[in-house]
C-alpha cells in the first residue's frame, strides 16, 4: 500500500508537526509499505522525496513522479493545529474516500473548539475550571471577570494548540496584554480559573476495539504553567508515570476514558488534567498529540510496553476498516 505521512500544517504548530512525522517516518513498515513524506503547509502541498519536492494534485491527493500517477491507499495524518486537527483535512479525506489515521472530521472539529469540548462534557459530570468565553470586539469588563474567577486565571485562544497564545493572568495589568496575545491566535478566547494542583498528560487510544490508557505522566514545568516554552524547550520536567496514589490513579484512567468514549474519539489522543484535591479536573484534549522525540506520548506508550510499529500497524487497520459517514 502506498501511505502517506501527512505532517506541517497552518499554524505556528507546524513545525513540531514536522517533527512527529519523522518518528512515524521512522517506525512504520518499510517492507510491508511504500512510505511517502507528504508536507501540507501554508507555501504549497507537496511529496519530498530525496529532498525534491513533487506538488499534490488537491483534485484527488495525488501526485506525479517518474512518468506515473501515484495515489495513496491510507493518510497517516499527523499536523498539529489547522487544517489537520481541526476537521478540514479529515472532511476532505472523506469526500475523496481516502481512509485516514485519527478521528472523524467531526470529532476534530469538536474537539479543536475548546468552548465546545467542554459544553458536551459538561454533560457527562466531568469536572473541570471555572470559565468565561468571549469574542473579540464584545465589551470586556476585566474586574468582573477577576471578580468571578479570581486571581490567577487563565487566558487562551479557543481553537489553538501547544499552549500557543496561553497566558497566566496575576493582576489586571497583565490583563491587556493577555487579550492582544490569545486574539493573535484567535477571534474567540477561553478565560478560566486557576487549577491549584498535580499538571498530568494522559495517553489515550483504541486498541484493537478497545479504549486503551497508555499511562500518565506529571509535568513540572519550571515556568508558571506548561506553555510552549516548557513544552518544546526543555524548561520542564516530565515523570511517567505520574506519582499519583493507586486510588487517584484509577479515577484518573477511568475519568480519560470516559471522556475519550463520550467525544466518540479514535486514534492517538492526549488528554490533560489537573488534580486537585485528589479529583482530575479536565483541562483539554489533543487529537494529534505531539510524537517528537520530546512527546508525552511515545514516552507513554514505552512504559505501557507497546511497540510504537504495533500502534501504527493498529491506526492503519481502524482507518482501512472506516467507512465514510453517507456508507454506514
Amino acid at each position: 500500500m502506498n501511505i502517506a505521512v501527512v505532517m506541517g500544517g497552518y499554524s505556528d504548530e507546524s513545525v513540531i508537526s514536522l517533527r512527529s512525522g519523522q518518528l512515524i517516518l521512522n517506525n512504520l513498515n518499510k517492507d510491508k509499505y511504500q512510505i511517502f513524506e507528504v508536507h501540507i503547509l501554508n507555501e504549497g502541498w507537496f511529496v519530498i522525496i530525496n529532498g525534491e519536492k513533487f506538488d499534490i494534485n488537491k483534485a484527488d491527493f495525488s501526485f506525479n513522479y517518474n512518468g506515473k500517477h501515484i495515489k495513496f491507499d491510507v493518510a497517516v495524518n499527523t499536523i498539529h493545529g489547522t487544517p489537520g486537527e481541526d476537521g478540514h483535512m479529515q472532511a476532505y479525506w472523506e469526500l475523496l474516500e481516502l481512509p485516514y489515521t485519527g478521528c472523524s472530521f467531526y470529532q476534530s472539529a469538536l474537539t479543536f473548539s475548546k468552548r465546545d469540548t467542554l459544553s458536551v462534557l459538561g454533560k457527562f459530570d466531568i469536572p473541570k475550571a471555572n470559565s468565561v468565553y468571549l469574542t473579540k470586539g464584545q465589551e470586556i469588563n476585566g474586574e468582573k471577570i477577576a471578580s468571578a474567577l479570581g486571581f490567577p486565571f487563565f487566558v487562551k485562544p479557543n481553537q489553538s494548540g501547544s499552549s500557543l497564545g496561553v497566558s497566566m493572568v496575576k493582576d489586571l495589568s497583565d490583563f491587556d496584554k493577555a487579550l492582544e496575545f490569545a486574539f493573535a491566535e484567535d477571534n474567540d478566547i477561553l478565560i478560566e480559573s486557576q487549577l491549584k494542583g498535580t499538571e498530568i498528560s494522559v495517553g489515550v487510544m483504541k486498541l484493537n476495539g478497545v479504549t486503551r490508557v497508555l499511562g500518565t505522566t506529571e509535568i513540572i514545568s519550571e515556568n508558571d504553567f506548561f506553555d510552549y516554552e516548557a513544552k518544546y524547550l526543555g524548561k520542564s520536567n516530565e515523570i511517567t508515570p505520574a506519582r499519583l496514589s493507586a486510588n487517584v490513579e484509577k479515577t484518573v484512567y477511568e475519568t480519560a476514558a470516559k471522556i475519550y468514549e463520550a467525544l466518540g474519539m479514535q486514534g492517538f489522543s492526549r488528554i490533560d488534567f489537573i488534580v486537585m484535591n485528589d479529583v482530575p479536573h479536565f483541562i483539554e484534549i489533543n487529537t494529534n498529540p505531539g510524537l517528537s522525540p520530546q512527546s508525552i506520548f511515545p514516552q507513554q506508550a514505552a512504559y505501557a510496553n507497546l511497540n510504537f510499529s504495533d500502534l501504527l500497524e493498529n491506526e492503519i487497520k481502524l482507518a482501512l476498516e472506516r467507512k465514510p459517514i453517507w456508507k454506514k
